[in-house]
């Protein structure tokens, strides 16, 4: 009988630290979802950021600076509100070729150089501070290509950049998290009840759930609904207690900081 009580003891001991454990691993919430905006896209400022606004929920918007030239001062005021302007590049090289007929000759990555890369995303990073007055900034995998060839660019990026994301559809506890390679579920043309599950699991597993938005009601082939997308973000809303909703650049350097304290 006393072994059984022991026992018993030890188990509810062991969940309780557990507990514990996973309780502060995300701000004291069950999960942490980061809401991204690739390509500066004028439907994102037009349909998304009202509502996002409206609902108080930061959001990362990943620039391409030759896409966003034409609506500087939104994209300024957007900064000045709270949202986190991210780096995706002068002109958005990817990877050209089969099925990816739309890259131009002069932005294929495979012509890039790793300098020629480097030398246009620090030019893309003085563009984002003239905007913004931040020196801190994440970076966004263009196309999701991490290499040109065979070479990888991003060590030598390391230093200008706290983290990077990537495109995969995966979630990841905060000790499983590579901020250089953050996972990444993409929009297309998803329901909120669909995107919904994705946060359900986050919950569930207590991971970091990353949401790749393009278009929102329009402006991109991979869309969102405005409806569909206002669902969801008074989802996430109504389960602000359960989830830690953030940017890409406080979540990479709370991931950071967690993490150096559990070494």
């Amino acid at each position: 009988m006393k072994n059984n009580c022991l026992l018993l003891l030890c188990c509810i001991l062991l969940a309780s630290i557990s507990t514990a454990q996973t309780n502060t691993a995300w701000q004291n919430k069950k999960c942490a979802v980061v809401l991204t905006y690739d390509d500066a896209v004028p439907q994102q400022l037009d349909n998304a950021v009202p509502v996002l606004d409206s609902l108080d929920i930061k959001a990362t918007f990943y620039l391409t600076a030759l896409f966003a030239k034409d609506r500087l001062d939104d994209w300024r005021k957007l900064a000045a509100k709270g949202h986190e302007l991210g780096n995706h590049t002068l002109f958005h090289p990817c990877t050209g070729g089969k099925g990816r007929e739309w890259v131009k000759p002069d932005y294929q990555l495979q012509n890039y150089s790793v300098q020629r890369m480097l030398d246009e995303v620090r030019m893309t990073n003085v563009f984002l501070k003239a905007l913004d007055g931040r020196s801190k900034r994440t970076f966004a995998f263009t196309c999701g290509d991490m290499k040109i060839n065979d070479s990888s660019f991003i060590e030598a990026m390391k230093d200008d950049f706290v983290a990077a994301r990537a495109v995969r559809n995966e979630m990841h506890t905060i000790d499983k998290v590579d901020v250089y390679n953050t996972d990444c579920y993409v929009v297309n043309n998803h329901t909120a009840a669909q995107m919904i599950e994705w946060v359900k699991k986050a919950q569930e597993t207590n991971s970091l759930l990353v949401i790749l938005f393009h278009g929102v009601g329009g402006g991109n082939g991979l869309d969102v609904s405005v409806s569909e997308h206002r669902k969801f973000l008074h989802y996430l809303k109504e389960q602000e207690k359960n989830i830690w909703i953030t940017t890409m650049l406080d979540a990479a350097e709370w991931v950071n900081k967690y993490n150096n304290t559990k070494k």
